[in-house]
């Protein structure tokens, strides 16, 4: 089926000899964007704008000049990167109705080379969250939550329990892009990476996930969370499609003065045959406290896979590890209050009708327009701000940040060229059982095995692993050396190719909009 082929090898030589045509694939695209309403993946669905791209690439296919391998493809963009002409609202009232100049830069290379912007997916409200649950639109639901695989599996707790109270989370707080790619509406998805935000919801949602390195990819017109830390995420449905966003992706930006110099040259992937030569290593904290005893077994049972296919596999200490989250508390915050103090209600976004004074009016507009998680951090991260606690906080948390950079420097430097981890604690939550707990509490726990990559600015990619008892995805992290993302990707897709992650089976679909089901199911779901 068109929909699940990958990019490179099938999609893009299907546009060439004319099997399908890019509008073909963008009406099925919105066809099942409002078969799939309910999942509440896209904030804004730019339908008029897709169509008018898609005719303008069909006519790039008749003259046989098409852009590139991505000319024609269906793309979504997480609502964080600004899009011009289109609303970007980072899920928060402080944004609503803004409509950014101009292009981020990611989004701009995307379109240059001929990509169709179907829509701006759902978050956490400014991409503080690990669940996609607290954005102003409401809650992302995880499409694995309609699938036959987990309806087989989940049984109600009692016959009075209603069936819709039963959905999963996506994930966060890329939860949008992830359940986007993951129930076929597009065949890729922007998300933002700050301590996890692409590659956790891409273990929840079951897609390839990756994050890369720190300076790799633009951050120009990537609405910020933490400068230090945030890097554009790329999702898709399998490592060879990764590769090639990277490829579209990658290069110095003089609009953002964080890029790299040299220039990125693309590349495509090998069919790694060998792994005899690869030393894999094992961080033994990241056996952390709550990880599931079926994550654990999961973890252990891949170790194997390599070890089996003769791969060096060693047992190695990250041991600053166990501070990082501490320590990714106080930088975040603090990043976070500086950032946003541009949202004053007096240049762009929300502004109160309070207006006994200047300064009255700005503390009303961040109170109406911010919700509590974002008020949260901007108030704890001027704390640790403050004159006589930023030694104490700040400058000590980015000493630890060092150290836990050096770390990962000294187990590369020791010969291992891969390390291979969880992704996430466990398989995905119920939304009931997920929102007891307040965010900062959650985001702790999720972020514990991810935001070391950031804090050190490595690359890392979730890869969809096994389905759990219960029917839904888990996937498992390689995080490789600082710019060595064809490595990580190659090992990764041999990794991918042994594991064999099944294809979701979206069945209940069907409830939700029979008639649009029908009429794409021979070109969607198998």
């Amino acid at each position: 089926a068109a929909l699940k082929n990958a990019l490179r090898s099938q999609v893009s030589a299907a546009l060439k000899e004319g099997r399908v045509t890019p509008t073909e694939l963008c009406q099925r695209c919105l066809l099942l964007i409002k078969s799939t309403k309910f999942l509440n993946a896209y904030i804004t669905v730019t339908e008029e704008t897709a169509l008018k791209q898609a005719e303008e690439s069909e006519e790039r296919y008749k003259r046989g000049q098409p852009l590139g391998i991505l000319d024609g493809i269906p793309i979504a963009v997480k609502d964080n990167f600004n899009t011009a002409g289109i609303e970007t609202t980072c899920a928060s009232k402080m944004l609503k109705g803004y409509i950014s100049p101009y292009n981020a830069t990611v989004v701009q290379k995307l379109l240059d080379q001929g990509a169709v912007l179907l829509g701006k997916t759902n978050l956490d409200e400014f991409a503080m969250g690990s669940g996609s649950t607290d954005g102003v639109f409401g809650p992302v639901r995880n499409p694995w939550s309609y699938s036959k695989q987990y309806k087989e599996k989940s049984v109600p707790k009692s016959h009075s329990e209603d069936k819709e109270s039963n959905w999963v989370i996506t994930g966060g707080s890329s939860g949008g892009s992830a359940a986007a790619v993951s129930s076929f509406t597009c065949f890729a998805a922007l998300g933002s990476d700050t301590g996890g935000s692409t590659r956790n919801p891409a273990a929840h949602c079951g897609v390839v996930g990756l994050k890369p390195t720190y300076g790799l990819i633009s951050r120009h017109g990537l609405i910020p969370l933490v400068n230090s830390m945030d890097v554009p995420g790329i999702l898709t449905r399998c490592v060879d499609d990764a590769a090639v966003l990277l490829g579209s992706l990658a290069g110095h930006d003089p609009k953002d003065s964080t890029t790299i110099q040299d220039d990125f040259k693309p590349f495509e992937l090998p069919n790694l045959t060998d792994v005899s030569k690869l030393s894999i290593g094992i961080p033994k904290e990241y056996n952390a406290p709550g990880l599931s005893s079926e994550i654990l077994a999961l973890w252990s049972k891949a170790a194997d896979l390599f070890k089996n296919a003769g791969a060096k596999v060693v047992e190695v200490s990250l041991p600053h590890t166990r501070y990082s989250i501490v320590c990714y508390h106080v930088l975040c915050t603090a990043e976070v209050a500086s950032n946003m103090a541009r949202f004053d209600g007096l240049e762009y976004g929300h502004r109160s009708d309070v207006k006994d004074s200047t300064e009255s009016m700005y503390a009303a507009t961040r109170r109406e327009g911010f919700n509590d998680v974002v008020r949260g951090r901007i108030l704890s991260g001027n704390y640790f701000l403050l004159k006589q606690n930023y030694e104490k906080y700040f400058v000590k948390a980015q000493k630890v940040r060092r150290l836990i950079a050096n770390d990962f420097v000294k187990v590369f430097r020791s010969g291992v060229d891969i390390l291979l981890t969880p992704t996430t604690l466990s398989d995905a939550a119920p939304y009931t059982e997920f929102i007891q707990e307040d965010n900062r509490t959650r985001s702790a726990q999720d972020d514990i095995l991810t935001q070391a990559a950031n804090m050190a600015g490595l690359p890392a990619i979730n890869v969809p692993t096994a389905l759990s008892e219960r029917g839904l995805p888990v996937g498992l992290q390689l995080i490789g050396r600082s710019f060595q993302e064809k490595q990580l990707l190659t090992v990764a897709k041999w990794f991918e190719k042994q594991v064999q992650f099944p294809v979701i089976q979206l069945e209940e679909v069907k409830r939700h909009d029979s008639g649009v089901f029908q009429h794409q199911k021979s070109a969607s779901f198998s």
